[in-house]
């Protein structure tokens, strides 16, 4: 049986600090915030998916973003080195959960560096957005991590949004998701869909036809639905003004070894 387990991590008090670079900074409302974090945690579990609560990182504004500060491929888990070097503090409490996991672990080292959000696994072939936050010597430890693994590592331009994940992820079929005008090589895909909103673009796959998605993005909420998937909606609009989306406030462990 595949694992479900998430990790996920509390909302610093200091999230309002977070960093943005694609978007005007706007006020945000860390009560509000790790109100709407509780709801998504639950509903992960009620969708079948244990929790696992990282330490947290206080000083670290962005530290509930705990996607980017580690990569899975099977259970394998390669620690990144942010490409904004005041989150690099947040990779520690994580490197920690992930051993105690079970996990074997792996680092990005200097001078390499590398966001979890820049990258999307679709079966064995994973895409690494090279951009902002990942750069080439990143790309090239994924890589050294996880072909001799069987991946298939693919490099992908980014430069519209922040990471690859904030412009594409994948239904449960690997047909990938974007909104075109954050899609910088789309035909880098073998599928593709277009969908209608910003933050259709994110989903996070909860098993069968189930997709937690942000309630901002209704009109793609219902083409999925005509799909036959069923959305699973959250709200995590204080996040999204931090330039966050569903994927980024969890990573999701489906093949650790029992």
């Amino acid at each position: 049986m595949p694992s479900k387990k998430a990790l996920i991590r509390r909302p610093s008090p200091r999230l309002a600090e977070g960093l943005v670079t694609h978007i005007e900074r706007e006020g945000v409302d860390v009560d509000r915030a790790t109100e709407q974090w509780e709801a998504y945690g639950e509903a992960l579990r009620t969708h079948g998916w244990e929790t696992v609560e990282v330490a947290p990182a206080d000083d670290c504004p962005d530290s509930v973003f705990v996607e980017d500060t580690v990569v899975m491929y099977r259970n394998v888990a390669l620690i990144a080195r942010p490409g904004a070097e005041s989150r690099r503090g947040e990779t520690a409490g994580v490197e920690e959960a992930v051993a105690s996991l079970g996990c074997s672990v792996n680092w990005v080292r200097e001078p390499g560096t590398l966001d979890g959000g820049d990258v999307l696994k679709i079966g064995d072939t994973v895409y690494v957005g090279r951009g902002g936050r990942t750069n080439a010597a990143g790309v090239q430890q994924v890589r050294a991590a996880f072909e001799p693994l069987g991946a298939r590592v693919v490099a992908v331009p980014v430069a519209k949004v922040l990471h690859l994940k904030s412009a594409v992820t994948a239904l449960p079929d690997g047909t990938v998701v974007g909104h075109l005008p954050n899609v910088d090589a789309p035909s880098l895909f073998p599928r593709f869909l277009p969908v209608p909103e910003e933050s259709g673009a994110h989903v996070v796959l909860l098993g069968g036809d189930k997709l937690l998605m942000a309630s901002s993005a209704p009109k793609t909420a219902e083409l999925f639905s005509d799909l036959g998937h069923e959305p699973v909606l959250v709200d995590i609009g204080e996040f999204e003004k931090l330039e966050g989306c569903v994927t980024c406030l969890s990573v999701r462990l489906r093949e650790l070894h029992a």
